[in-house]
Parts: structure tokens; C-alpha cells; sequence
């Protein structure tokens, strides 16, 4: 509500999760767009990329000065004497909507509290010979529309860019925070999901908070971020932005070590020397880099007890003025499971020598698939692809490069090699202050970037990732859905009309291919908005650059400021901003989102203290028959582990997929629900796996009961 704009991938969310039914109501205020320009449709299906449909009423809004309490704005009904007449008389609302069956909803607008009698009475005074006035609970005007003209109505998809949502980037480091936990709720459900099925009772206390996290995730990302009203001032929002951001880092944060903790004590060990199991969140096998906290002796080998052979490990020591400091032991963590572990035994000697994970000369990083040139202040000037014909793709735009945050000097230098992963550090001064690690990894074709920025600013900043690409064509995750940045008559997802399209959402990734298909993946761990080429905005018409290979990520800026957002980033002066690169010969959703979700969803490393119920070496919960399917999360029931294991999976592919799923110890029964978890009908079982039929891009969500458990 209120925002001019609406993603594209959230009707198909919605229906997922039982939706019928919407209406949407604008502000018209505090916008760039041409509020009272007529819309594409007054109602219309709106369908998802998986084919699902809402009917959908969102209305144009005709007269321009009425505080949204007219027809399309979100209290259509604050006076509904006079908008009964205005639907009935206003021969431009006629035109454009046909319809004998009318809805004129909201009454509230920014009123705290409101009760009325006022349209029982209106009902009965504007009901006459040629019109009947009906109190409505919103539902049965849809119910009574669908069934007389829905099978009348158009199907229509389009996504309309960001508006009032690009305000959160005024505070970007807290919104940075709330993604993190949104993601790290990944490995921390799945570990709960292990636990909790030898140890039921391990969810147990931790309802409140939970619930209060959730509704925190709710609030957090309300519209309110306008910080334009007029009885909460910008510091107070700002600080209760923070108190929601908290609640929710707070379960995470809890739930995730606790879970960590607990699994540690149900994998079997024997023997007297330490271990550690890595453990895979991913619902299909990886290779990683993984580190645990270590204060023991260096003269140390480590054993992949699964096979039985030494592994390339590290010690790390911590600059001074890390953030976070503390030393660690990083292990090449090769062929894990999916959603599942293996264990490694710290032994006493020197074991295997391996060597370095890439080589380093002046300025140049290169393993075996990459050579990378890094510039003093951080930005990557030459990315050259060793497999692909030695091709370069990196480019220059506007005198920026990849990962340019600003033409400006620095300094770098090597800050740690060794046989699992080669680190440059640079420091640059400006334009704003900030420090920028490039890492290469061992058999890893994973460019990684982690920037932090040190000082408070006020402005708008961008990332540049300039690319060396003909006919540029971006795909990027949305919300909900992969979509192309393109406009509708192009092939796209994007309406030429009534969007705002200079800043894109930028979730997992974002994927930059040429008219040969190759292309580079950039994964985004923590910003948000996009900027494609050099799109903007002009006299209420956005203009769309799909011509220049350019993405440049937003670092932070109060978008529309002074009149909304918060000011000078709330006061932070410290930004964590992590991306990683992936060059290809062709673009394909799967593999970009696995990339970005093995970037983003680091395995977790902790210590083997000794049970009964997992076995010593390796485990795997999970097997999926599709590749192009990902199993996006697993989690015990919302009652309850009792009440089964919810599994949430989404076909990446563009075609529909069948698949499989069965868990470790077989399958009892499975039911498919909802996204929030209402049962919709018994799923067939068979050898221990569930079997499903997923539309293009669909996501499901499914409950199943693990073999041997009871209700």
C-alpha cells in the first residue's frame, strides 16, 4: 500500500501462500511518477512467472490532489458519500472502468485509530432504483467480480521498479543487517531441523522470540522508512528501525550457535584427537572454504576422515584492525553432502604439503582458471578467464572499472597466502574511506570481494562493475522471481509506464550477458538496489540502459532526500559490502543462483564433542533428484518438529520440472501446503521419497514426516 511501485515475483509469493485476492491503493505522494496517469488495467489477473494468477484491483488515480482518499489511493472510502457519486457519475472513471460491480475500499488513511458507522449509513442513503450500495468485507466484492467477469479480464505481469523502497538504502548498513539474518536463517533452520529430530525439545522456549522476529522482519521493511511524518521524527525512526533490526539478529544469531552447538554433540567420535564437522546448508554438493576458531599448536595436519587423506589447511591471523579479530584454522573442505557434513581430525605433525591456492605479483592474483589485476584502491581493472581462451571481461565505464567505488589512489598489498586461499588487501581514501579484500580460493573459479567502508557519509555511492560485453542482457533475482531487465515489449519483465526504474533490487544476483552468451554472475551478499548503465529518471518517465554493460550497486544514499529517508546514514561510519564474481560461456539461472547461495551461505564449522545419533564421518539429510530444483530452506514444523519438517523448493528452470524428494531415514506420509504453512492436500510416497510436478519457476512448499515419528 501507499508505494507507487510493486515488484514482480510477489503475486506469485502471495498465491503460494493462499492468496486470492488484491487490492492495491497508492499515495501519490512523494513520487516522481505521474500519479494520475491511467494505469495499464483498473483490474486485471496478475500472473506469476509460474502461471499462478490474483485478481487484482489497482485502480488509477484520476483526481491529483486528494491525499490518496479518492478512487486508487489506499482510503478510497474516507468520504464514501462522495466517491459513491464519483464512481457513478465521473464519466472519465466510466471510460475507463466498465464494470457494473465496483469496490471502494480503505477508510482509515493516516488515522492511529478508526471506528465508524459511517458506511452502514452511506449504504442506505445512496442506495436507489439504479444502484445498490453493499457494506463490504473486501473479499466478497472479489468473489462476486471473479464470478460474473472474471473469465472477462486480461492477464497481465509486469514488474514497476522501486520507489518508497529504495529509502531503506538511507540506512543501508542496518538493512545490510536484517538480509544477513534473513540468510543465515538458512543454516540455522537446517542444523535446528537435525537436532530437533533427535533432540525434540530443542525448539522448545523459543517461541516468543521467534514470533517477535518475525514480525519485526515485517516492520522493519514498512514504508515508513519515508521518515516524512509528522508526529515521529527521522531519529526516532531511525532508532526504532534498529530495535527491530536487533529483534531479529537476535533469534538468528541464537538459534543459529545453539544449533551449531547442539549438532556437535550428536555426531559419534572416537579416538583422543579434535574434531570438527563442516556441514553444508545446500541442497547439493560443494566445495568450500571453511574455518573454525583455533588457539592450538601450527605443527598440525588435518584428515578428511571420509577418505581418509590430509587436506589443504591454513592458519589465519587477524590484522589489527579487523573488526572482529580472532585466529582461525581454514580448511579446504572438498565434495560435501548435501544439507549435511563431513568431519575433519586435527592430527599432531606436519602432514601433506600443498601448494599455495594461487600466485601473487605485482598487483596480479592468478590460480588455475583466473588472472585478476587489482588496483591500488581496490578496483579490478583485468579479469581474465585462463579456461575461456584466455578472454578478458572486464571493462570501463565513465572511467570506472569493477568493484570501483571512485577514481581514486590507494594502497595495496598481500595480506595472507596459503594452500586454501590467496587475500589482497587494498586501502583507498576516497571517495570514501574504505578498505577492499580480493580473494582467490583453491580449485575455485570464486572471485570473492569483501569492501568495508569507514566512514560516515551523506551522498550517493555506487560499486561499478564495468564489463567487457557486446549487447548486454541482464537477469537478475527480484522479489520472488528471476526477471530480465528489459521493458515488456523487449522481452523483459519491466513496464515502460508508471515504474521507476533508474535503482533495480538486487537480491542474490544479478548476471551481465553478451551477445555471445558469455557473461559474468555478480553474487551480492548485502545491498540491495541496482543502477543498470546510466537509467534514470526524467519529468516522470523512467528510462531503462540496456545498452551499456555497466551494473553499479548502490552503497547507500537517500534516495529523494532531504524530504525522505534517514539522513547521513543514521550516523554509522562502518558498511560491510561483500560480492563475488563468476565468469561463463552462457547464462543459466540454476547455476548463477548456486553460485550466489554457496557465496552467500558459507558452510558451518564446529566441534565434534561426541554422541550417539550421527554417524562419525559423513552424513547427508536430503536428496534431490533435479538439479534445476534448490532446496531453498528446511525447518522443523511452525508447531513443532512433531508436526513434521517443511521443505521449501523452487524450480530455477524456465520449464516445468520433476522431481523427487526423500530424506535420510525415509518418508512416513508428505503433504503439500502453503508458504505459510496451511495443509492443502496428502502427497504420494513412494520408496521413501516424495514425487513433484513444478511449473516453470514455481516454488513449493511441502511437509513431510520422517519415518518413525508419530504425531
Amino acid at each position: 500500500m501507499e508505494n507507487q511501485t510493486l515488484p514482480y515475483g510477489l503475486g506469485a509469493l502471495w498465491a503460494g501462500s493462499g492468496a486470492r485476492y488484491s487490492w492495491k491503493g497508492i499515495c501519490g505522494c512523494l513520487t516522481k511518477l505521474n500519479k494520475i496517469k491511467k494505469r495499464p488495467h483498473e483490474i486485471y489477473w496478475w500472473q506469476g512467472l509460474d502461471d499462478s494468477k490474483i485478481l487484482m484491483k489497482w485502480n488509477s488515480m484520476l483526481v491529483a490532489d486528494s491525499g490518496a482518499r479518492t478512487m486508487g489511493g489506499y482510503a478510497e472510502a474516507r468520504t464514501p458519500a462522495k466517491e459513491v457519486e464519483f464512481v457513478d457519475t465521473n464519466p472519465e472513471f466510466k471510460a475507463i472502468y466498465p464494470f457494473p460491480v465496483i469496490g471502494i475500499f480503505g477508510k482509515g488513511w493516516d488515522d492511529l485509530k478508526t471506528l465508524t458507522d459511517e458506511f452502514m449509513t452511506v449504504a442506505k442513503e445512496k442506495t436507489n432504483a439504479s444502484r445498490r450500495v453493499i457494506v463490504s468485507n473486501i473479499t466478497d466484492f472479489f468473489e462476486d467480480f471473479e464470478k460474473n467477469h472474471g473469465s472477462t479480464l486480461p492477464n497481465y505481469s509486469a514488474s514497476f521498479g522501486n520507489e518508497w523502497d529504495l529509502y531503506t538504502a538511507s540506512i543501508t548498513e542496518v538493512s545490510a543487517r536484517v538480509r544477513r539474518s534473513v540468510e543465515k536463517l538458512r543454516p540455522a533452520e537446517a542444523m535446528a531441523t537435525l537436532v530437533s529430530l533427535q533432540r525434540p525439545e530443542f525448539m522448545n522456549g523459543r517461541t516468543e522470540v521467534r514470533d517477535q522476529a518475525w514480525m519485526n522482519l515485517g516492520l522493519y521493511w514498512e514504508h515508513n522508512w519515508t521518515s516524512d511524518g509528522h508526529w515521529v521524527t527521522r531519529q526516532e525512526r531511525n532508532e526504532w528501525g534498529r530495535r527491530m533490526a536487533d529483534g531479529v539478529a537476535n533469534y538468528v544469531d541464537g538459534l543459529h550457535g545453539d544449533a551449531a552447538f547442539a549438532l556437535g554433540g550428536l555426531i559419534q567420535k572416537s579416538g583422543v584427537h579434535r574434531r570438527f564437522y563442516v556441514f553444508n546448508p545446500l541442497s547439493w554438493v560443494r566445495s568450500d572454504a571453511s574455518e573454525i576458531p583455533y588457539d592450538g599448536p601450527a605443527e598440525v595436519h588435518v584428515v578428511d576422515l571420509a577418505t581418509g587423506e590430509d587436506v589443504p589447511f591454513e592458519l589465519v591471523t587477524p590484522l589489527s584492525d579487523d573488526r572482529f579479530p580472532r585466529k582461525t584454522l581454514r580448511v579446504h573442505a572438498a565434495a560435501l553432502p548435501p544439507l549435511g557434513y563431513k568431519v575433519y581430525e586435527i592430527r599432531p605433525g606436519a602432514g601433506k604439503a600443498f601448494p599455495n591456492a594461487a600466485e601473487y605479483a605485482n598487483g596480479v592474483l592468478e590460480n588455475a582458471t583466473h588472472r585478476v589485476t587489482v588496483e591500488p584502491r581496490g578496483a579490478i581493472s583485468s579479469l581474465i578467464d585462463k579456461t575461456k581462451a584466455n578472454r578478458e571481461f572486464a571493462g570501463k565505464t565513465s572511467q570506472r572499472q569493477i568493484n570501483d567505488l571512485g577514481a581514486e589512489d590507494g594502497h595495496l598489498e598481500l595480506e595472507h597466502s596459503g594452500p586454501v586461499s590467496v587475500t589482497l588487501r587494498a586501502t583507498g581514501a576516497g571517495p570514501l574511506k574504505h578498505r577492499t579484500r580480493v580473494t582467490l580460493y583453491r580449485n575455485s573459479p570464486r572471485i570473492d570481494i569483501r569492501n568495508e567502508i569507514l566512514q560516515n557519509f551523506g551522498g550517493t555511492h555506487t560499486w561499478s562493475f564495468a564489463f567487457n560485453l557486446t549487447n548486454p542482457d541482464m537477469r537478475h533475482e527480484e522479489a520472488g522471481a528471476i526477471i530480465r531487465a528489459k521493458y515488456l515489449a523487449d522481452g523483459g519483465h519491466y513496464s515502460p509506464d508508471m515504474s521507476r526504474l533508474e535503482w533495480l533490487t538486487l537480491n542474490h544476483f544479478a548476471d551481465m550477458s553478451g551477445e555471445d552468451g558469455a557473461g559474468v554472475t555478480l553474487s551480492n551478499a548485502d545491498c540491495a538496489f541496482m543502477r543498470l548503465g546510466t537509467s534514470d529518471i526524467l519529468d516522470n518517465q523512467s528510462r531503462l540502459d540496456t545498452k551499456t554493460p555497466q551494473i553499479q550497486v548502490l552503497a547507500g544514499g537517500q534516495i529523494d532526500g532531504p524530504k525522505a529517508g534517514i539522513a547521513k546514514q543514521g550516523g554509522d561510519s562502518y558498511f560491510l559490502q561483500r560480492f563475488s564474481l563468476r565468469t561463463h560461456s552462457g547464462y543459466d539461472a540454476a547455476t548463477a543462483m548456486k553460485f550466489s547461495l554457496e557465496h552467500q551461505n558459507p558452510s558451518v564449522a564446529g566441534w565434534v564433542r561426541g554422541g550417539t545419533a550421527y554417524p562419525e564421518q559423513t552424513y547427508s539429510a536430503v536428496t534431490l533428484s533435479n538439479p534445476n530444483v534448490v532446496l531453498w530452506s528446511l525447518k522443523p514444523a511452525e508447531e513443532g518438529i512433531g508436526n513434521g519438517v517443511i521443505a521449501r523448493l523452487w524450480n530455477l528452470s524456465s520449464a516445468p520440472q520433476d522431481y523427487s524428494v526423500s530424506l535420510a531415514g525415509g518418508i512416513q506420509s508428505g503433504r503439500q501446503t502453503t508458504h505459510i504453512e496451511t495443509d492443502l492436500g496428502d502427497l504420494p510416497v513412494s520408496n521413501g521419497a516424495v514425487a513433484m510436478k513444478a511449473a516453470a519457476t514455481q516454488i513449493h512448499t511441502i511437509r513431510l514426516r520422517p519415518a518413525g515419528t508419530r504425531r
